[in-house]
């Protein structure tokens, strides 16, 4: 009995021991298997991942921002350019210490703390693998010791790279705009900055630069290099260097641009000049202006805060974004729409004895004894104030309106210039939408003097005045020479050498895909022939700053944008504007077309506080008017070297 229970036992645990190696046996072989097949899959099926791992031990790869493309004058001259630069780049994940790094680094570089902070406070920002540039504009003494060092310095990479350089500073700074950092708002707004994804990228913040970013930026390109267990190139394995931006050419004329910011040097004041044929911007000059290459390595804080200070606004493209009253320069308008739209006869004499009343207001005119009997050539060549009242009157605010935007007032101009502004021309329904009022007879009689809610830039008084000069015809103002042609001076052309063609006027002007302004030319004509004896016969605003040789001789007008009403005390002591204090004056404004008998360019000027246009402006555009004319014969000339009519 004994003997059986023995036995069993001894049964069971025999059992139980082969049971327990089965088991044993089983987790081994699954064990066994598991490693087989992830051995398997290393060595097969993730074979090309950590090769691929591998090689990134090995390779180090950096993108290289590419080469922005050339902005040039009308005569090829860089007015933005490109130049070497020295730049070195971390990439923390490559780096086992970062603060021994930036120890090493700030012995190297002397960087500052400040800096050192700024730089960390990046990379906590930014994902590990993301580079980050330590400095951008390194002189060829650092770049040298960096180099010298860089088997100390793990996860630095110091690069040969191109930054924009503005090589005229800043005479053409607020046409060329300037490039800056990339910035979230910009990856935000550009889609094709994202796709890029390049360390050391600059991007165009105004003007031309931000206009024509997309394709003057250009295609990244890339470094590809063998490296050591330290980081250390061993040899250069590939390089792509991208491709380089579009190169543009535009319709400046440098030397007038540099002639004109002379003149303008300590004013606050804007200036454009336009050929009347094709819209081409032959200058605009904005004053005070600025350094653009400042802005390219990061703007300094103190010279920030001296720009953005300043009362005169150095930042302002004046030309496209000043608006101002256009004051008596928009009597050429009111003149044409009074004419046009027949309510008023330009041989109608009307007497000025310096003042009007409507309604128990007076309306004063500039000259407080008044100007006497005159007709609309007189009232527009002595810029009488009381016989526009008049015209203002019969005419109405509406078609005064009308007119108006026909030749360019009160809206935008120049395509994805963001700085560009509209202005204002009003009318009954415009008060009524912005200001929820009616509209008053008073406030007619201050727009027939380009006065009251009127607000125009530069370009579109300078647009004006070429639409008059060319007969009428609409021009767009372009400042590339790629932009859209324009027919008109072949539609001239064609008119002088067949003067006979029995087409009427509208087909001839339809094959020339020209578009007309006006109902009647000798309108026009009547304006143009009027702004001549303006500055060109004795009594005329402008006639002190005329010129007698008639290869440069100007038909023009003045104006004056009123800042501060005058009081009567003011009025009856016949206070001088120059006897005010600088901000209490008027601005000072001038329009021209030259040369009189064949005119070819339009030209506005405003002097901010000017006083009068008289004075102040008119004196001004006589200069650049004449360096304008002398360079006409080299423009066209070398305009027809190119081969083609531009």
């Amino acid at each position: 009995m004994i003997n059986n229970i023995g036995s069993g036992n001894t049964i069971i645990k025999s059992k139980l021991i082969s049971r327990r190696m089965f088991i044993l046996s089983t987790a081994k072989a699954i064990v066994f298997f598991g490693i087989f097949g992830r051995l398997v899959s290393l060595q097969i099926n993730e074979a090309t991942k950590y090769k691929t791992l591998s090689d990134k031990n090995r390779f180090r790869e950096w993108k290289i921002a590419p080469q922005r493309g050339l902005i040039k004058d009308y005569f090829d001259q860089e007015i933005a350019s490109n130049k070497k630069v020295f730049q070195l780049h971390i990439t923390p994940e490559n780096s086992p210490d970062l603060e021994k790094l930036f120890f090493r680094l700030k012995t190297i570089l002397n960087l500052t703390d400040k800096r050192i902070a700024f730089l960390k406070r990046k990379i906590t920002k930014q994902k590990p693998w993301e580079p980050i540039i330590v400095s951008d504009n390194l002189t060829w003494s650092e770049f040298s010791r960096i180099n010298l060092f860089l088997h100390e310095l793990q996860g630095v990479e110091p690069i040969v790279s191109v930054a924009r350089v503005y090589p005229h500073n800043s005479s053409s700074a607020h046409i060329v705009g300037y490039v800056s950092e990339v910035s979230a708002k910009d990856l935000e707004k550009k889609e094709y900055l994202r796709d890029m994804a390049v360390t050391g990228i600059s991007v165009g913040k105004t003007g031309l630069e931000h206009k024509l970013d997309k394709s003057i930026i250009g295609k990244v390109g890339f470094q590809r290099y063998e490296v050591n267990a330290f980081g250390k190139r061993i040899k250069q394995i590939q390089i792509d260097k991208g491709k380089a931006g579009t190169d543009y050419r535009t319709t400046i004329d440098l030397e007038v641009q540099k002639f004109t910011t002379g003149l303008l040097e300590d004013k606050a004041a804007a200036v454009c000049v336009m050929d009347i044929y094709n819209g081409d911007i032959v200058s605009m000059v904005s004053s005070p202006n600025y350094d653009p290459n400042a802005f390219v390595h990061g703007v300094k804080k103190d010279y920030w805060k001296e720009l953005i200070g300043n009362d005169l606004k150095p930042l302002n493209n004046k030309v496209i974004s000043g608006l101002y009253p256009p004051g008596s320069t928009l009597k050429t308008i009111v003149a044409l729409s009074a004419l046009e739209n027949d309510v008023w006869n330009p041989k109608r004499y009307l007497n000025c004895n310096g003042v009007t009343e409507l309604y128990g207001e007076k309306f004063h005119c500039w000259k407080k004894k008044g100007h006497g009997n005159v007709n609309m050539r007189t009232a527009i060549q002595r810029s009488c104030d009381v016989y526009f009242y008049e015209v203002a009157r019969l005419l109405g605010v509406d078609r005064l309106s009308e007119t108006a935007k026909k030749f360019g007032l009160g809206k935008t101009l120049l395509d994805g210039f963001i700085e560009e502004r509209s202005g204002v021309v009003p009318n009954t329904s415009w008060k009524k939408k912005f200001i929820g009022k009616n509209w008053y007879l008073g406030e007619t009689l201050h727009s027939g003097i380009g006065q009251g809610y009127f607000q125009s830039t530069p370009l579109q008084l300078c647009l004006m005045t070429a639409q008059l000069a060319n007969g009428g015809f609409e021009l767009k103002p372009r400042l590339l020479v790629n932009e859209e042609k324009n027919n008109l001076r072949e539609f001239i052309k064609y008119k002088n050498d067949n003067p006979n063609d029995p087409l009427p006027l509208d087909m001839l002007v339809s094959n020339f895909n020209l578009k007309p302004l006006f109902r009647n030319q000798e309108n026009i004509n009547f304006v143009k022939d009027a702004m001549y004896a303006a500055t060109n016969e004795a009594g005329g605003t402008s006639y002190r700053s005329r010129l007698l040789d008639k290869k440069f001789m100007f038909a023009g007008k003045t104006g004056s944008s009123q800042i501060k009403r005058f009081t009567a005390e003011q009025r009856e002591l016949e206070v001088k504007q120059k006897d005010l204090n600088y901000k209490d004056r008027d601005h000072a404004l001038f329009v021209a077309f030259a040369p009189v008998e064949d005119p070819q360019y339009a030209i506005s000027v405003v002097v901010e506080h000017g006083g009068t246009g008289s004075s102040a402006a008119a004196p001004l555009a006589k200069k650049i008017i004449k360096k304008v004319l002398e360079r006409h014969e080299l423009r066209r000339s070398y305009q027809f070297s190119l081969g083609k009519e531009i």
